[in-house]
């Protein structure tokens, strides 16, 4: 058996002189490609580790942007330019109501939802809308008829000031296991202003589920983190960290783990690049025409991003704070994606952004 393996490691070390420089070049050009991307695109999926498709639902939307989900299944979708709130219920999409004060233009409009951490008892929704002035935030109760329709209360405005333009007006929100509120904002055509700790744009802030600087932000304001040019998503993986997918210019889209009080970059930097005093993304995309991405979700390990330019479903496994390379399904095969949410029946649901019209596809995600 010994003499086996020794001459099995002398074969070895005769061959390994034949590849010795294609395998350098091989190597130098990976490391190459890490230090510019961080982890990149992988080559395509591998067979039976990616999500499942079980169907398409024709549901005849508008442009939807953000989807949640209430506890009986029911999904309840934003509508960028029709300013409405439709749920889905027995694969059919009914109107639930209109979000006053919505102003679209752009990529401005009705744009991300999240339902109150105490629902249960207070029925509240949050909308982040794009307004005559700015991008705002309203909660509003979602009352339920014995029939089981929804309708809207009332809305209450709870944070103005999030500046807006025709693009970068971010618009994701997701309440926190800390149960604050978390809003990913653009820079509204204004880079600057993500270096400025102060200003709301460029930002992802942490509020209360009142509108106020949430206890314990870094600068004692409502931001959380900075340097963001364009953040599109927000999710949380089981331990507790929060990730965001993010918009790069003409370059190096971004999925970033974000940390209280971090600096990634934008304008200054994008991707990755080393730089001192910047975080680095985990993921960069270096061609926008690959990603755009969106909405995220992070299920048994791996985070689903949708992109939008890119016409796919970004899977990428995370282990603690790291990242392993992004693979993409459905690739061409739907158009752009905008939003990625788990179902209480453990599916996933994905809206399309088509004005063709716009549908949902429920796929069955991968075990971990």
């Amino acid at each position: 058996m010994n003499q086996a393996k020794a001459g099995s490691g002398s074969l070895f070390r005769s061959r390994l002189g034949l590849v010795r420089a294609p395998v350098a070049v091989a190597c130098l050009v990976a490391l190459l490609l890490s230090a510019c991307t961080g982890s990149a695109p992988g080559p395509g999926p591998t067979q039976g580790n990616g999500p499942e498709l079980i169907r398409k639902l024709d549901l005849n939307l508008t442009i939807p942007w953000s989807i949640v989900f209430l506890d009986d299944g029911t999904a309840v979708i934003s509508e960028r330019d029709t300013k409405l709130i439709k749920s889905v219920r027995n694969d059919r999409a009914t109107t639930v109501g209109e979000v006053p004060g919505v102003v679209p233009g752009g990529e401005g409009g009705l744009l991300g939802l999240a339902l109150s951490p105490t629902f249960a008892s207070d029925r509240l929704l949050y909308a982040y809308f794009t307004a005559e002035s700015d991008n705002r935030i309203s909660r509003i109760r979602l009352e339920q008829a014995a029939d089981g329709r929804l309708s809207l209360g009332t809305p209450e405005v709870i944070f103005t000031g999030i500046p807006k333009a025709g693009t970068h007006n971010g618009g994701r929100i997701r309440f926190g296991p800390d149960g604050f509120l978390y809003v990913g904002t653009g820079d509204a055509q204004h880079p600057e202003q993500a270096q400025d700790r102060i200003a709301l744009g460029g930002k992802i802030l942490r509020l209360t589920p009142e509108g106020k600087p949430a206890p314990g932000n870094p600068f004692g304001n409502p931001v959380y983190s900075y340097g963001h040019r364009n953040v599109q998503g927000l999710a949380w993986n089981s331990d507790g960290r929060l990730w965001a997918s993010e918009f790069g210019p003409d370059v190096n889209d971004e999925l970033n783990l974000i940390e209280a009080g971090g600096n990634y970059g934008w304008p200054q930097v994008t991707g990755a690049p080393g730089r001192a005093g910047y975080i680095d993304a985990k993921v960069v995309w270096p061609s926008t025409a690959d990603a755009s991405p969106s909405g995220l979700e992070i299920v048994n390990g791996t985070a689903f991003t949708c992109a939008l330019r890119g016409q796919r479903l970004w899977t990428v496994p995370l282990r603690g704070e790291t990242a392993g390379n992004p693979v993409a399904y459905l690739t061409a095969q739907y158009g752009r994606l905008r939003d990625v949410s788990l179902a209480p029946d453990g599916t996933l649901w994905v809206l399309s952004n088509n004005q063709n019209p716009d549908f949902a596809l429920l796929l069955k995600p991968p075990r971990q």
